[in-house]
């Protein structure tokens, strides 16, 4: 009987652990959450929305963001609220209108402050003066900040003018931003593209080892001056373009155009492109002058097309599907809404942009905004120099009275003249009124 009993109680264990490792086995087995998908900003940095294959250049090839274009949703009427880098990308990290980030241009100057007829980003003072920017900056949400959520980790490349890579919520960075060591819109972080992608490569690494979602900002100093493209392209467009500069430009958008293939190619290795969210877009324009290095007035720091506008792009694949939206109006500050509602957070109420995926939401958009300060800025009434306003068809530019008082109100018919040849402002003074009180209300809100 003793052993009848023992033989009984050795069973009941041996079934117990049966059932237990079974147990634990459908557990294991039994689906988990999704993992949210990695996020891509690539952003070039002067170049004109004209300037890529697929916006069909005369000249330049661009097969890596025609690849991407093809597979995105792309909207080739796209705009930065700004023409110059520190605020176009402060907007387009944080969601929000310079007036509101209040990094209103690159280098700020304060009353009585004495240049030495230096430039501002050459005086002693300027990390000073930029220093409360910074402060103030970083009680702003962006974008890395707001993945964290999710528990995304984040990573910083190429160019960044607000200081330190962790100002902006990265979890980690190439920009040190320390003026005594040469920071100040992206230092060791230019290097990115420009001599390789290894860290950024060692980054994507190291968050796949974390098996972590990642935020990768790839902002690289491409095609943005100085124009050294290698050898090898600028040989390919000397005999195609006008002048040297021009050649040596249109090599740059080549170069960086094959950056970006690199970086997805990579991507496309780790086998990530399924599960990446790819947002593409241009900080701010560039027309190449011919007979020198500089560029055209109409483009960079002005309000004109040349100068904000950007084709924007949407991909991932399976989950967005592909088209090339040609006259849908959208705008940077679109792109952190957008985001936030695909990996499902909860937008900040200060938001200025909406999520362009969202049919109901660009229905119910009737403008975009635009607003332009002094390269060397101090507050916002001291330092505008343009507010602009964009709808279908209509865009108007209106210069400050104080700041240009001898400029003079323009509109465009952007459709029917992309390159605004045709000033239809004085023919026109009722939509020239109507588009005023639009700008009016825009800032009163």
């Amino acid at each position: 009987m003793k052993n009848c009993t023992t033989l009984l109680i050795t069973i009941s264990v041996i079934i117990t652990i049966v059932s237990c490792n079974e147990t634990k086995k459908e557990v294991k087995e039994s689906p988990t959450e999704e993992q949210p998908p990695n996020i891509v900003f690539i952003i070039s940095d002067d170049q004109a929305w004209t300037d890529y294959g697929f916006m069909d250049h005369e000249a330049i090839e661009t097969p890596n963001l025609d690849k991407l274009a093809n597979e995105s949703h792309t909207f080739t009427h796209g705009y930065v609220p700004t023409s110059l880098c520190a605020p176009s990308l402060a907007s387009i990290i944080t969601g929000v209108f310079p007036r509101d980030h209040m990094v209103l241009g690159n280098d700020r100057v304060l009353p009585g402050d004495d240049k030495g007829g230096k430039p501002a980003w050459l005086s002693t003072w300027r990390a000073d003066n930029y220093s409360t920017v910074i402060e103030d900056f970083k009680e702003l949400n962006t974008l890395p900040k707001l993945l964290k959520e999710k528990g995304y980790l984040s990573f910083q490349t190429g160019k960044w003018w607000l200081g330190n890579y962790e100002n902006g919520g990265f979890d980690d960075g190439m920009t040190h931003g320390n003026p005594e060591r040469g920071g100040r819109h992206g230092d060791y972080g230019l290097e990115i593209g420009r001599k390789g992608m290894d860290t950024l490569n060692n980054y994507i690494d190291l968050a796949l080892e974390k098996k972590k979602p990642f935020f990768m900002w790839y902002a690289p100093f491409l095609p943005h001056s100085p124009h050294n493209p290698p050898d090898s392209l600028l040989q390919k467009y000397l005999p195609k373009a006008p002048t040297e500069f021009v050649a040596k430009y249109w090599a740059m958008c080549e170069w960086f155009d094959q950056t970006c293939g690199e970086l997805t190619d990579y991507i496309e290795e780790k086998g990530q492109t399924e599960n990446t969210l790819f947002v593409y877009v241009c900080d701010n324009g560039w027309v190449q002058n011919e007979n020198n290095s500089r560029y055209n007035p109409i483009s960079k720091r002005a309000p004109y097309d040349y100068g904000m506008r950007t084709p924007i792009m949407f991909k991932w694949k399976g989950k967005i599907e592909p088209m090339l939206d040609d006259r849908t109006l959208v705008s940077s500050l679109d792109m952190l809404p957008t985001v936030l509602d695909l990996v499902g957070i909860e937008r900040p109420k200060e938001l200025d942009g909406i999520n362009v995926l969202n049919k109901t939401e660009l229905e119910n958009r009737e403008a975009i905004f635009g607003e332009i300060y002094a390269h060397d800025f101090n507050t916002v009434d001291e330092s505008l120099f343009y507010q602009i306003v964009i709808t279908e068809p209509h865009k108007l530019i209106v210069p400050n009275e104080v700041n240009k008082p001898n400029e003079k109100i323009q509109l465009f018919d952007i459709y029917k003249d992309p390159f605004e040849q045709e000033d239809l402002a004085d023919e026109n003074p009722e939509i020239v009124m109507k588009l005023k009180a639009q700008i009016e209300e825009s800032w009163n809100e």
